[in-house]
């Protein structure tokens, strides 16, 4: 199967993330701060202490996107530094670089082509020349007329608001800087009621949290704060009683989730709506394996309140963390974190 088609396959099927489980040795590194907790027990669900898995249909298959994830959650927090090294080193391989982003001729896609490229310059590498693979240029080369990143493959353009938010944010970072046209159809996306869609084009606007959550991030860095803080004042209109958010349309009758907030809370603190920002990362902390959980599992962040799932865990979390006071993805860097994977300290 092409991994184009596996990823489209994943869209529509339940697959489980392969991870390393372990509990800390006694020497290691212990923190109260949760989300260093949280990064280090990411960090040691990795396969080889560089990377995430798939499992689907009993067939393992390597995880960029959610691998990225954990780069990006390292950096926030500042810790687990030698895992987010190794990580990048990892999806600089040619073979696990052009299985994910394309071969650049017939596949390229942008989302994974902005996230990779961003993902390097986290780690203070050149996007430029990751992989043998000028990533910024590539990204340009995906800009239609209309200011839209759209995807050129035979399996069809799967091109959404969180592509054209992170290739507008990692272009922004660059020399080139990014084009005026990507972040104006990136406004002209909003809806009527300040959200913005997660499909692009579509015939009917209808808003998105997560979507939501990136765009206003994209603009915050691109100085449109007018059509950002509209965009952020529909989220804090979705936000419940107890600080969380859920997915899609944000519907109050349904349960928050800690991914829909990590970015919320990432995107509000950006914003400076610190009221909000802080009753999402309370959410967050509420949710989150404290000591009275199950040794191995403290500082992981389930996916809501039911509790640990391990099929969503390590996805909830990489993007969870996010959301407990790091900065944004327009300037988030993993310079300066500490190498070590810390662990939750807790009373024997």
């Amino acid at each position: 199967m092409r991994l184009r088609s596996l990823a489209v396959a994943l869209a529509c099927a339940t697959a489980t993330v392969t991870t390393v489980s372990g509990v800390a040795a006694a020497h290691e590194t212990r923190t109260t701060d949760r989300a260093d907790a949280a990064a280090g027990w990411l960090a040691r669900q990795m396969v080889d202490g560089e990377r995430f898995e798939v499992d689907f249909g009993g067939t393992k298959y390597p995880d960029q996107g959610l691998t990225i994830d954990g780069i990006f959650a390292f950096a926030s927090a500042g810790v687990s530094g030698t895992n987010g090294g190794k990580a990048i080193t990892w999806l600089a391989k040619p073979e696990i670089l052009s299985g994910y982003i394309g071969d650049g001729t017939t596949e390229s896609y942008v989302g994974a082509t902005a996230k990779v490229s961003l993902a390097a310059q986290v780690r203070g590498l050149d996007p430029a020349s990751f992989g043998g693979v000028d990533l910024p240029t590539r990204l340009r080369g995906l800009l239609t007329p209309s200011g839209r990143f759209s995807d050129r493959s035979e399996f069809g353009d799967y091109s959404n608001a969180f592509g054209q938010s992170l290739a507008i944010i990692t272009l922004k970072r660059t020399p080139g800087g990014v084009p005026s046209a990507a972040v104006d159809f990136a406004v002209g996306t909003q809806c009527p009621d300040g959200g913005f869609p997660i499909v692009l084009s579509a015939p009917t606007c209808q808003s998105d949290t997560d979507a939501t959550a990136m765009v206003t991030q994209a603009l915050l860095a691109t100085g449109r704060t007018t059509d950002a803080q509209e965009g952020l004042a529909w989220l804090i209109s979705k936000q419940q009683a107890n600080g969380g958010i859920s997915a899609t349309q944000g519907d109050p009758a349904t349960q928050p989730n800690t991914n829909t907030t990590g970015l919320a809370a990432q995107a509000l603190k950006a914003g400076g709506r610190h009221a909000a920002f802080a009753n999402a990362k309370q959410f967050i902390k509420s949710v989150q394996v404290a000591c009275n959980g199950v040794v191995e599992n403290r500082g992981a962040i389930p996916y809501d309140a039911t509790g640990y799932n391990p099929s969503t865990v390590v996805r909830a979390t990489a993007q969870a963390t996010l959301g407990l006071g790091g900065p944004s993805l327009a300037t988030l860097s993993a310079a300066g974190s500490e190498p070590h994977a810390p662990v939750l300290a807790c009373r024997a």
